[in-house]
């Protein structure tokens, strides 16, 4: 009822003429193009506007809402050449503001109206020079009242990801419209909220998202640039943040150049961030093998990686996975076993399957995941119960790696604690674990299983014994053997690259839990 409600004010005259009460201001800022290239893939292949027919699109009923959206934000202005004509491309934006000079649901989405901000002050050279008075009286107007706009709905918006990129928009308009000082200030009050609900003591995400962290360096390191661009003093809170978040830049990217498949991550491939970063003089260290409870052992040639942490709070659980103590392993760059990845695109039911237990290398029991999900009020999937871990230990020698740690996910449903440690033997190339399931109780037969996910390349094979299984990924061959329990091969999916999924092949050591202590002993050898 509120959301019809809310719709019909913001489709009123009275919300209208509230967020028209703009000012004569000018357009003294004009941020640099290329420092979007930080948030947008610029396409290497340049365009030229006249070749396209957009007198009409604004119209098109055919367009999906997607489609509308990426018209929308006007972040194609990107794509264009220099040689483009700055008057069509002004042509293009003055038959958008004739359509959509009021708010409407489709072009006014909180984050499309954010990015079209952006854009239009950001690629001034084609939005806005060489154009005569009185469209640059209707921009600079339609720039201030989407901003106020984004201030009134802000609170409103659905995810921090959207929240910081409002918060960008608006203080960049406060930055080129430097007369008005009120969108800057209330940009960065808005920015530093966000940060302090959102963040932890050690400015990593409360969410435990890796791509979330790197999504807001991104966005801070752009504000800042525009900030010192403009000639503005630059707020400390920008700088701390920064600095933290650059720390676990370099902990979960610089350092190991891998994308590490846990709560909600998918591959990035950052490289052209960490040139964009270079150009501007950023450098970020982080020596530790241990972040906000996630484990990093790595050498030149080989990766171990594992999630040691308990889940975040449920309100900001809707991108995490239920893998707490799951591991990834890589040899020379490429992951022999890796978690399957996140899954959020058109499929529901292919983002619950992303989100389990079972697409992780880690203990499932009787089919049920560690911790288990439920659909909030806006239809998207939460934590209803939470876990703790209970025991956690590291040993980083040169020659011999251990992580040991246990949790209590399993406790309240069936009374037993699961404990996986994980040794790595540098001069034997040889990985070790062994998974302890402890019982309170003499458990009634349950079911469990461990997988062990291959990466897409791998090839694999069963020994003729059925007590190994042969791994080839590359040039490389390993072995994979578990003492006393069924080892097989299964089909999966690997929802490694964003919004897509292909299949890949999983081990899997299955078998019946019946005594109060279980334990699984397993192996992986390079041949």
């Amino acid at each position: 009822m509120l959301d019809v409600i809310r719709k019909i004010y913001l489709n009123s005259i009275l919300y209208d003429k509230k967020i028209s009460k703009t000012y004569q201001d000018n357009f003294e800022y004009k941020p640099s193009t290329y420092l979007l290239s930080s948030i947008i893939k610029v396409r290497n292949k340049k365009f030229n506007i006249d070749d396209f027919k957009l007198d009409e699109v604004w119209t098109n009923k055919e367009l999906s809402q997607k489609q509308l959206n990426k018209l929308n934000n006007f972040f194609w202005i990107l794509s264009l050449d220099l040689k483009s004509s700055n008057s069509s491309v002004q042509k293009v934006i003055s038959n958008w503001i004739k359509l959509n000079k009021k708010f409407n649901t489709k072009s006014w989405e909180f984050d499309t109206t954010s990015k079209r901000i952006i854009s239009w002050l950001s690629n001034s050279r084609l939005t806005y020079n060489n154009s005569n008075d009185d469209y640059k009286i209707k921009f600079n107007h339609l720039i201030q009242k989407q901003t106020l706009h984004l201030i009134n709905q802000i609170e409103n918006s659905k995810t921090y990801y959207d929240k910081i990129i409002g918060s960008a928009a608006i203080i960049l308009v406060g930055l080129s419209f430097k007369n008005d000082k009120i969108f800057t200030s209330k940009g960065l009050e808005i920015l530093k909220k966000i940060l302090k609900i959102s963040l932890d003591d050690l400015g990593f995400p409360r969410s435990r998202s890796i791509k979330q962290s790197i999504f807001y360096l991104k966005y801070l390191i752009l504000i800042r640039e525009w900030f010192k661009e403009s000639q503005s003093l630059i707020p400390e809170f920008i700088d701390e943040n920064i600095f933290y978040l650059g720390q676990s830049y370099a902990f979960f990217w610089k350092n190991i150049k891998i994308d590490l498949l846990f709560n909600g991550n998918n591959i990035s491939n950052n490289s052209d961030f960490d040139n964009y970063i270079k150009r501007l003089g950023y450098t970020f260290k982080n020596q530790n093998y241990e972040h906000c409870d996630y484990i990093v052992l790595h050498n030149k040639k080989i990766h171990l990686f594992m999630d040691v942490g308990s889940p975040p709070p449920k309100k900001i659980s809707n991108e995490y996975q239920a893998g707490t103590l799951s591991f990834e392993f890589a040899s020379n760059g490429k992951k022999i076993f890796t978690n399957s990845g996140y899954y959020n695109h058109k499929i529901i039911k292919l983002n619950e399957l992303s989100k389990s237990s079972a697409v992780h290398n880690v203990l499932v029991v009787d089919d049920c995941s560690s911790t288990r999900f439920k659909k909030n009020s806006d239809d998207k999937l939460e934590l209803k119960n939470n876990l703790r871990i209970i025991k956690k230990k590291i040993i980083n020698d040169k020659n011999y790696w251990k992580i040991n740690a246990a949790h209590d996910g399993y406790f309240k449903k069936y009374k037993l604690i699961y404990e996986r440690e994980i040794e790595f033997y540098h001069e034997n190339n040889k990985l070790v674990g062994i998974e302890k399931i402890v019982g309170k109780k003499i458990l009634p037969n349950l079911k469990f299983e461990i997988r062990f996910h291959l990466n897409p390349e791998s090839k694999v094979m069963k020994t003729q014994d059925n007590k190994s299984i042969m791994i080839e990924l590359g040039d490389e061959g390993w072995k994979f053997s578990c003492e006393n329990h069924k080892i097989d091969i299964d089909n999966g999916l690997y929802f490694g690259k964003k919004n897509s999924y292909t299949e890949n092949q999983n081990i899997f050591i299955s078998g019946i839990l019946n005594s109060q202590n279980n334990d699984i002993r397993w192996e992986l050898i390079k041949i």
